[in-house]
């Protein structure tokens, strides 16, 4: 009896012999060359694959892998990609308006077939190269006739790959996040050789300079410092159980976020991890439109981020009613699969990484864009997802931890500042909770805090405080220490939004990895009101920049969160070693005050008992938005989260204004002036 293996390697076996004899003339050059440039690159990845299966990786030498690893990836990198057909600007000047966008998406699919490659998912593979083929031959047909086929013929044929193969990647993806099962990227953290870097190229991701480094300087620190990094780790997502009063013991399953590089941190953190009866899943990025083009539990260097920003809106090409409704009917089938595993999922844990280049995008016209309808449709579709993903992993039994190193590629100071970053990340966090709940104790006693800004800090904002109804046992701040967001350094609240007026203005500012110059908000009963930046020479491309990226697609959104960051040593060290502007937001918020705009930190979870370490219960956890999320969910959440920092520098003022008018300044020109704070100023005396 013939098995599924079987039968795909048969399938596999025919169409890439017939993408191997790609001859027929389809009556026009540009045509001819664009299916010569796909055939090529895919004989490329059925040469790798063949290469995988027949132990390659462990026969090759490290510059033969890294010949294999550049021409995978050549034609996106910066220097080549103003000629592929994976830029849509190039692939419609040559191939025409009418077939260029959708021949441009084709070809991003193809791309994450290196991946599938990798992972041995032959299936993926065979989908996918019998879709180029199936596009092919309508061409073939079409030339036969002296005609072409259509742009809308082609469009038709990518969306029904799309919707088609929606319950494999839904499976697949939901497999990968909660079922530990044999995990590919879990396999290469326990038996990988660390001290040899040809390791790295099993992944299938970029490889450049920057990875190999990490590597290697990781292999060289002392064992001490590896088990204080993935310690510090571990102990903050089985502290953020703690703080919270989840049962941890109920859980078996962690999802791990890593770069790769850092194998030998995360080989101690995955033993941590078992010893906490928790098993490691590492889900695989995709470059698949399937998966929305998504990143997984490990990465490697991103080859070009204009690539990426280019193809980011590519399900403008099929998303409809139709799609919405089917990706969500299969995902809740996927979920119902794998019930007992996704109830035994704990939630993510997260090394992040910064130091990259800094990134500004261009706007290519001819790349896709979701319409008005499209917009609020994936608003609809990324709320609906959640809920679902909340049905299945509910909230109140999860948690998560993030900490954030250096990599090599920030410069010379890197290993300079990977020492700093992991004495940051592990400084005394009973120091700073003390610290902590003396401007907790001040701030419970506020009716609202004025925030102003210094110099071309343009701020000037007024945020309206929750009313305590029991001081004794009630508190509005959260003492934040080094538990799920790691380094310790702030306390954060919910604001009341009526009353939250102003405008919140940093004059540079990086958020997801994207640069913001002279970004401005301005807020009216704590929803956004207006907003602007400064990257671009026209208007409209600025908003429509902090329309996609910062609000979620979303008209407006409210002011989620107010903090303040006490964590003074992190900021004199960037400020010191030059690297304010590459620090991830995991750091950036705890070096001054900050303002999240989209949901609340306990969204989803309000009606869960928190308490701060002085035994009194958080209550400021909700706002007007959230309060509707019994009556109207939709309008209640936004699944979307963005810290935006004031630095030190740029502060004038913030202070604590009582209902009686009393003025209790906290923070004053860049400096802790509230009595109790005073070794917040020591990082700057030193």
């Amino acid at each position: 009896m013939v098995n599924e293996k079987e039968i795909l390697e048969e399938r596999y076996g025919l169409v890439t012999d017939r993408i191997r004899s790609l001859e027929e003339s389809l009556g026009k050059e540009e045509l001819e060359h664009y299916f010569a440039f796909c055939r090529d690159f895919l004989l490329m990845v059925e040469e790798t694959y063949r290469f995988l299966r027949e132990g390659g990786l462990e026969k090759a030498s490290l510059e033969e892998l890294s010949l294999r690893n550049r021409a995978l990836y050549a034609d996106i990198l910066p220097e080549h990609y103003e000629e592929s057909y994976a830029n849509p600007a190039y692939a419609v000047e040559r191939l025409g308006e009418d077939l260029g966008a959708e021949l441009c998406f084709l070809y991003a699919e193809l791309r994450s077939l290196i991946g599938f490659a990798y992972e041995d998912k032959l299936e993926e593979i065979v989908i996918r190269m019998e879709l180029f083929m199936e596009v092919y031959t309508a061409f073939v047909y079409e030339a036969r006739e002296g005609n072409l086929p259509a742009g809308k013929e082609i469009r038709e044929k990518l969306y029904w790959f799309v919707s088609d193969y929606s319950e494999t990647a839904a499976r697949r993806r939901i497999k990968e996040m909660v079922d530990p099962g044999d995990c590919f990227a879990v396999g290469m953290i326990r038996d990988s050789d660390l001290q040899d870097v040809r390791y790295l190229y099993g992944y299938g991701e970029y490889v450049t300079e920057n990875e190999l480094e990490t590597a290697r300087f990781l292999a060289e620190l002392p064992q001490e410092t590896i088990n204080a990094m993935a310690d510090t780790y571990t102990e903050g997502y089985r502290m953020g159980f703690e703080v919270s009063g989840k049962d941890l013991s109920r859980k078996r399953t962690v999802g791990l976020y890593y770069q790769i590089g850092f194998e030998r941190m995360m080989r101690r953190a995955v033993e941590n991890f078992e010893r906490m009866g928790l098993k490691a899943a590492v889900s695989c990025p995709s470059g698949s439109v399937l998966d929305g083009r998504a990143g997984g539990g490990f990465r490697g260097c991103i080859p070009n981020r204009q690539y990426n920003y280019d193809h980011k809106d590519d399900m403008a090409l099929f998303l409809d009613r139709n799609y919405m409704n089917r990706r969500l009917e299969v995902t809740r089938a996927a979920y119902g699969e794998f019930r007992e595993e996704a109830a035994g999922y704990a939630g993510p844990a997260l090394v992040e990484t910064f130091g990259e280049p800094d990134f500004r995008p261009v706007t290519r016209k001819e790349a896709y864009k979701l319409s008005g309808e499209q917009n609020r449709m994936w608003v609809e579709y990324r709320f609906k997802m959640g809920e679902l993903q909340r049905e299945f992993i509910p909230e109140e039994g999860r948690s998560f931890t993030a900490i954030a190193f250096p990599v090599p590629v920030i410069g010379p100071v890197f290993r300079e500042l990977f020492q700093e970053t992991v004495r940051i990340n592990t400084l005394d966090y009973m120091l700073y909770r003390r610290v902590q709940q003396n401007l907790i104790d001040v701030l419970d006693t506020a009716d609202y805090c004025e925030i102003r800004g210094c110099g071309a800090n343009r701020t000037r904002l007024r945020v309206n405080l929750y009313k305590l109804a029991d001081p004794e046992k009630e508190t509005i701040f959260e003492n934040c220490v080094a538990d799920v967001n790691i380094p310790v350094g702030e306390v954060f609240t919910s604001p009341v939004l009526e009353g939250t007026e102003g405008i919140l203005h940093v004059t540079r500012a990086f958020l997801n990895k994207l640069e913001y110059r002279d970004l401005a908000i301005t807020f009216k009963d704590g929803m956004i009101e207006d907003y602007s930046c400064g990257n671009f020479q026209s208007e409209e491309e600025n908003r429509r920049f902090i329309y996609e990226n910062i609000l979620g697609r979303h008209d407006t959104l409210p002011l989620g969160e107010f903090a303040i960051g006490t964590n003074t040593t992190a900021y004199v060290a960037a400020r010191r070693l030059g690297v304010e502007g590459k620090l991830p937001v995991l750091i950036g918020e705890k070096m001054g005050p900050h303002f999240a705009v989209g949901d609340t930190c306990y969204s989803h979870a309000e009606d869960i008992r928190v308490y701060n370490p002085d035994g009194k219960e958080i209550v400021a956890k909700s706002n007007a938005r959230a309060d509707l999320r019994d009556t109207k969910p939709l309008e209640a959440y936004y699944n979307c989260h963005t810290d935006i920092t004031i630095p030190y520098d740029e502060l004038g003022e913030l202070t604590a204004v009582r209902k009686d008018g009393c003025r209790i300044c906290i923070i004053k020109d860049g400096r802790f002036v509230l009595p109790g704070c005073e070794e917040l100023n020591r990082a700057f005396e030193d």
